[in-house]
């Protein structure tokens, strides 16, 4: 039984405009499985925003195959891509999206107070409460986001992205917007999230970042390079 929760066979998309064809992603294949941290980089321009729409189910490939837990979502409509991408799918951005008139504890709260099987408050209360602890920030549940750190406010944020148990964490550049002792300890509550069990898939810029991950993939011109092995740089 395959543990796979993301596949890729060569997915290209290419966005067109009277004049012009940009080819932002060329036959790239990827699989990333139940347990894998994976990292992806590359200069702008590469793909690498392209690539993580496609994964969240934001927009569709223009050819090849996707397939979610063995789900094909290539040929879903838009309102079965959307309750996929809540189910499945947890985002984790460079701006943190909180809202500010709302506390932390009903900012993580809010995607389950949209669920279509509604929860109980006890049921709300308790997820919420587990997703804190498991990013450190349980103290702050009262707070208000403007009340908070940056590196504060990306936990927060990571938190609500663990709502649902997602099947994947999707995170982009998660520390573009911290100092560096922020950043680095938003990537230590992600490496700990992995450690116990998250699938994660993060596009950064930053190679020391990129060097946490398990898997390290770089794109170029909307191809994924060979990166050369341990053995390989030895």
């Amino acid at each position: 039984m395959s543990n796979a929760v993301i596949t890729m066979r060569n997915i290209s998309k290419i966005f067109e405009t009277e004049a012009l064809q940009t080819h932002a992603l060329n036959g790239v294949d990827l699989t990333i499985n139940q347990g894998d941290y994976v990292s992806i980089s590359g200069p702008s321009g590469s793909g690498k925003s392209t690539l993580l729409s496609l994964l969240g189910l934001l927009d569709f490939p223009t050819s090849g195959d996707y397939f979610i837990e063995g789900l094909d979502v290539t040929k879903l409509s838009l309102d079965e891509a959307a309750e996929i991408r809540n189910v499945k799918i947890g985002f984790v951005f460079q701006s943190f999206n909180l809202i500010d008139d709302l506390t932390v504890f009903d900012n993580v709260a809010l995607p389950m107070r949209y669920y279509d099987k509604k929860p109980t408050a006890n049921q709300i209360k308790q997820r919420v409460n587990e997703c804190l602890a498991m990013v450190g920030i349980t103290p702050r549940v009262s707070h208000y986001p403007n009340q908070l750190s940056g590196g504060q406010q990306q936990r927060i944020a990571i938190a609500r992205a663990l709502i649902a148990k997602p099947a994947i964490l999707l995170v982009d550049e998660p520390t573009g917007n911290l100092d560096s002792k922020s950043a680095d300890q938003v990537m230590d509550v992600l490496g700990e999230l992995n450690h116990q069990g998250t699938t994660i898939c993060m596009v950064t810029h930053d190679p020391r970042y990129a060097d946490m991950a398990k898997t390290k993939l770089c794109l170029l011109d909307g191809t994924f390079l060979k990166l050369p092995s341990n053995k390989e740089i030895a």
